[in-house]
């Protein structure tokens, strides 16, 4: 079928159900929610079948939904209603919740029910839900629905019709709903709070004296401290105290600027907070906040990298090489770079970087100095001639960190992530982390450049189907990691491990020969500079209207096909 997608912006949710469209062999493209003229002009140039709407902000116009059938994705299970469906399920500690699928009419969230799917609630992120069971479950649905409305005989049940309907029309969640106490509120109560609010809109409260708003807190096991009082820092990180322990705070929003790293947005002020730093790399029992962390199994190590949406800026990359460093020294034949829960990596943070324009620095200078940094890591980990390494992709990866991820021996993906691997999007970025000897050699230089040029996301299959990835694992984040541990121990096990690792070095030694990594690195680099320092500020723009949030004034042309002239003879 031709289906249109319309959304407010191109998030993960809508790139995996895209790509899972695409490869059943339904037309698809892309039309951001604008207007309402700009999306009659969309539906009028396309001519769908089925739209399908998997984050809206807005209602679509009843000159759509009245001629057209208009399936609408809600992240709330089966009478569920309102903008604030994850917030209010989070804050209130539903175990269980889901994803409905329901048509367009005049009533928000009440149309006919066309599919839903149900899943356990953790006690994590609302965005790492909406990234992980949300997605999935919704996939689930959105493709059942598509089914049946492909069928022709499906007739949807309207709400009213369901027996025993538990979801239930719920407001708008206010800040005042969101309200921190912190002199009688519990961690497990902060965390629930600021959970429920991550990714947007965040906590309104205050740190040092100052508004702000909060995000992406951790628990802490032992450092306690006056409830309220800022009483430690590591890292970007800034410890308060509740009123029974403390949570880390990881990234703050202040008035009038962007979100960032706590102890970078209050830089001043955390200059006076005791240090807390952790002694070693090795992961810690206890809860507690650490972005890097490793851990051993028998012969295989593991180095784990939690930063937040999987961006990498200059310091984390500077410490996590370190940390590499020291883990190639460990008696270990095997090394699983695991990333984190949600993001393995996006490549250099922009967040930092946007940071430095706003203050004294130079965000050409921040921007340099992050791209070389994350080159460093990826030559650390090309490097390394004693152990077979594996890049274990649990959470998805953009730009730099798809490159990064297949400087790695191996990389293997969760069923459910999607990649990102190309760097145009960001205002005709050229792109660096010796990319140019990574990709051509995995797929092929006619390969290699068209997935540059058409910068569409990859799913896990897809990236295994054109040799991108080495293995697509199950989709369940803990059977992954089983099957991850299974898969590593085996290779560590294996009896031809030292024929495998001096075929590694001699293949290394023989792509050395042929062309230095340094001229590789070199040639890439020179196009970055002129992205970063040149006359064209595209780079800059586009950085600076992703980090904003800016809404968007149009669709991209990659995305939006039915715009292309002559798009039906393609």
């Amino acid at each position: 079928m031709r289906i249109l997608l319309l959304t407010h912006a191109f998030n993960s949710l809508t790139q995996r159900l895209g790509a899972e469209l695409q490869q059943r062999g339904h037309e698809v493209s892309v039309e951001f929610d604008i207007a309402d003229g700009v999306t009659e002009e969309a539906v009028a140039l396309f001519r769908p079948e089925l739209i399908v709407a998997p984050y809206l902000r807005r209602a679509i116009p009843e000159s759509i939904w009245s001629r057209h059938v208009c399936l609408i994705v809600h992240p709330g299970i089966v009478g569920d209603r309102g903008p604030s469906a994850l917030d209010w399920a989070i804050q209130d500690g539903e175990a269980e919740w889901g994803v409905t699928v329901l048509q367009a009419e005049r009533e928000m969230d009440a149309g006919p029910v066309w599919a839903s799917a149900a899943f356990a609630m953790r006690r994590v992120k609302k965005s790492s839900i909406y990234r992980n069971e949300v997605t999935q479950a919704a996939t689930r649905a959105v493709l059942q629905a598509v089914q049946r409305f492909e069928s022709g005989s499906f007739k949807p049940s309207a709400l009213a019709s369901l027996p025993a309907v538990r979801g239930c029309l719920r407001p708008l969640m206010k800040q005042d709903d969101r309200r921190l106490d912190w002199t009688r509120d519990s961690t497990e109560a902060v965390m629930r709070k600021v959970n429920a609010a991550d990714g947007f809109p965040g906590v309104a409260d205050s740190l040092f004296g100052a508004p702000c708003h909060l995000f992406d807190v951790w628990p802490e096991a032992t450092l306690r401290g006056t409830p309220g009082a800022v009483i430690a820092r590591r890292e970007t990180a800034l410890l308060r105290a509740t009123l029974d322990g403390a949570v880390w705070i990881g990234h703050v929003k202040r008035p009038d600027s962007i979100k960032l790293p706590a102890a970078l947005a209050f830089e001043m002020e955390a200059q006076a907070v005791p240090h807390a730093p952790l002694s070693d790399w090795w992961r810690v029992d206890t809860p507690t906040w650490q972005d890097i962390a490793y851990e051993e199994a028998g012969a295989v190590g593991y180095l784990h990298f939690e930063f937040y949406n999987g961006a990498m800026s200059t310091v984390q990359c500077e410490r996590l090489r370190a940390a590499l460093r020291w883990a190639k020294q460990r008696p270990v034949r095997v090394l699983v770079l695991m990333g984190g829960v949600d993001f393995w990596s996006n490549g250099i943070h922009l967040n930092v970087i946007e940071a430095a324009s706003l203050g004294d620095g130079s965000a050409a200078d921040e921007s340099w100095a992050n791209i070389n940094a994350m080159n460093d890591l990826a030559l650390e980990l090309i490097n390394s001639p004693h152990q077979l390494t594996v890049a274990a992709l649990a959470g998805n990866t953009g730009a730099g960190g798809c490159f990064l991820a297949r400087a790695a021996d191996a990389v293997w993906a969760r069923e459910a992530v999607i990649l990102n691997p190309h760097y145009k999007n960001m205002g005709n970025l050229y792109g660096s982390e010796y990319w140019t000897y990574l990709l051509p050699r995995r797929v092929g230089m006619e390969a290699a450049q068209a997935i540059m040029r058409d910068r569409q996301p990859l799913t896990a299959q897809r990236a295994l189907q054109i040799c991108f990835t080495d293995a697509c694992l199950s989709g369940d984040t803990e059977t992954f990691r089983i099957e991850v541990a299974g898969r590593a121990a085996a290779l560590a096990g294996a009896p031809d491990l030292a024929d495998q690792l001096t075929t590694k070095r001699e293949t290394r030694a023989r792509d050395e020969a042929t062309k230095p990594l340094s001229a590789y690195g070199e040639e890439e680099l020179t196009q970055m500079r002129r992205n970063f320092y040149g006359f064209d500020p595209s780079y800059h723009l586009a950085r600076h209207h992703f980090v904003a949030k800016s809404l968007p004034s149009w669709t991209p042309r990659h995305l939006a096909r039915h715009r292309d002239l002559g798009w039906e003879k393609e």
